[in-house]
């Protein structure tokens, strides 16, 4: 049970750490300083991201949310702070699972189909909420790593108290 306990916590920090790395590069990068970009190049660079982003992420965060819930589940027996701080770091995750999917995509899906000729004249106003909901999800995701670190750093502090060193 245990070592498949340590595989889940593994598997679930590492696709955690590929969804957040997603979001983090590129708030650090790009959004701090969207509202600078003309028209075109907004149009872009963001049909370049959401081409290079929407297969693997829609991978990548659902294989996310599984992994965390067996942790979840296996880690329920064995730690119990662990085990609410996991369920703490999936939540967080589905809350940027539903920024994503209930917000972000649907605002890229109206990028794909923009040119710099036919640019809505409240392009604007979508960029802004897409840059506010952006930052939102890049640090639920941010958070949601530090809950499951936390979880891992807990459990694995309350097993070595149990075991005799030699």
């Amino acid at each position: 049970m245990l070592v498949k306990l340590k595989l889940a916590e593994f598997i679930a920090l590492m696709l955690s750490t590929l969804v957040m790395g997603v979001f983090w590069g590129t708030w650090f990068t790009l959004t701090r300083t969207l509202h600078d970009f003309s028209a075109a190049e907004f149009i872009h660079i963001g049909k370049t991201i959401i081409s290079n982003v929407a297969i693997p992420m829609s991978i990548i965060m659902p294989a996310t949310l599984l992994c965390m819930l067996f942790a979840i589940v296996l880690c329920r027996r064995v730690n119990k702070d662990s085990f609410y701080l996991y369920c703490g770091a999936l939540l967080l995750m589905v809350i940027t699972l539903i920024i994503t999917v209930g917000i972000e995509v649907p605002i890229d899906n109206k990028i794909k189909t923009w040119t710099s000729t036919t640019v809505p004249s409240d392009w604007k106003q979508l960029r802004q909420r897409w840059n506010q909901f952006h930052t939102t999800r890049t640090f639920t995701s941010i958070a949601s790593i530090g809950f499951f670190a936390w979880g891992l750093i807990n459990r694995i502090s309350r097993q070595e108290k149990k075991i005799p060193v030699n």
